[in-house]
């Protein structure tokens, strides 16, 4: 009777496949039998029991490339090596929670790109009236300027947010927005863009604190991409925003350039 048993017998026992034995032995981590006089590789007691090691080994989530020299290690050795896999697992597990939350936000529409607090800045806007063109438009900044500019990106919601609670910037606001329709020679427009800018200078806290107007300053080019984002839709609005930003450097307020 020959000792041993096949390889299919030994893939078998040990809950494997015969590919995942070849790809064992391949790796090093099992030496392949001898064969035995028919032509057979016959797996033995002290095989099967490496299969079981390496195995238990690869399922509690070891990468087959640090099984090897755990197999030889001493207590103290396997103890450390099974440390590491764990903290390995640790941020695998991290990972893996972050991209289910995100798969979660992605069906809430803005909370994938935008955090809670830009997106209740959204919210409040639809709550005050702005129209939904306005509110998408807002809703583009916010992702670009989080891209684009990460450093100026509390400084541009925190605008916003006392924007929103200035009742004769959120009108002119509107105004603007409507402005849309008017002639591109409309005196109106000069006419707004100065009650902007007063507006601005009145409340400087719709500029930003000195931290933001810093940020903004050092990425004019990322400025000039999101400001003239929308441009070719809004054109009257690209066209207030410019010349309101005129009218704030000529009172001295250090406005990126385009």
């Amino acid at each position: 009777m020959r000792n041993g048993v096949t390889i299919g017998q030994a893939a078998a026992f040990v809950g494997v496949t015969v590919k995942t034995v070849r790809h064992y032995h391949k790796l090093g981590l099992i030496a392949e039998p001898e064969r035995d006089s028919s032509g057979y590789r016959r797996y033995g007691s002290a095989q099967l029991l490496q299969l079981v090691q390496v195995r238990t080994l690869a399922a509690a989530g070891v990468p087959l490339a640090e099984i090897g020299p755990m197999l030889d290690a001493d207590a103290a050795q396997f103890g450390a090596a099974l440390t590491d896999v764990e903290r390995q697992l640790t941020e695998r597990i991290d990972e893996l929670a972050a991209r289910r939350e995100m798969l979660h936000r992605l069906a809430d529409g803005d909370r994938v790109l935008l955090p809670d607090r830009a997106c209740a800045v959204l919210d409040r806007m639809t709550g005050l009236g702005f129209s939904p063109d306005y509110v998408a438009a807002q809703r583009e900044a916010l992702v670009l300027a989080r891209a684009l500019v990460p450093e100026g990106f509390d400084g541009f919601l925190t605008q916003l947010e006392h924007g929103l609670d200035d009742p004769e910037y959120i009108a002119l606001t509107k105004r603007g927005w409507d402005a849309e329709t008017w002639a591109p020679d409309d005196p109106r427009i000069e006419e707004l863009a100065t009650a902007m800018a007063d507006r601005y200078l009145a409340n400087p806290a719709l500029l930003g604190d000195h931290a933001s107007l810093q940020a903004w300053a050092k990425a004019s080019a990322q400025y000039k991409l999101i400001n003239n984002h929308r441009e070719d839709q809004a054109p009257i609005s690209a066209r207030l925003t410019a010349l309101t930003e005129t009218k704030l450097r000529s009172a001295g307020v250090p406005m990126p350039h385009r």
